[in-house]
């Protein structure tokens, strides 16, 4: 299966649409973008896991990666409505603990916010 990746801004952060199974043949395309996000100064990201279907170990280091990547330039990451598989992925390997995950893309982008 393939993997699709596409990227909005809303707010201030980009919200990153991750569709298909995220491995280690398509692991390294979700890395490249974020990878341009982030150097092009997006360092607050929000993964869509709502479509994605399958993520091994591989995938996994895409996120490690984001969240050095974010934490050392003053963002973060957060990830939003994973799916069963996904979530069990997450909790298995200790990620979950680390990476603060949502139920819905809006929860991930207003969680922590306080309106003024």
């Amino acid at each position: 299966m393939s993997l699709t990746v596409q990227s909005e801004v809303r707010d201030d952060a980009a919200v990153i649409a991750v569709a298909g199974e995220l491995d280690m043949a398509t692991a390294p395309k979700l890395q490249d973008h974020v990878t341009q996000l982030v150097d092009a100064g997006r360092t607050r990201l929000v993964f869509d896991l709502g479509d994605t279907s399958f993520c091994d170990s591989t995938g996994l280091s895409v996120f490690v990666r984001a969240k050095n990547a974010c934490d050392a330039a003053g963002g973060e990451i957060r990830l939003a409505a994973p799916q069963r598989g996904v979530q069990r992925i997450l909790e298995v390997s200790g990620l979950a603990e680390v990476l603060p995950t949502y139920p819905t893309v809006d929860e991930a982008l207003t969680a922590g916010r306080v309106d003024t």
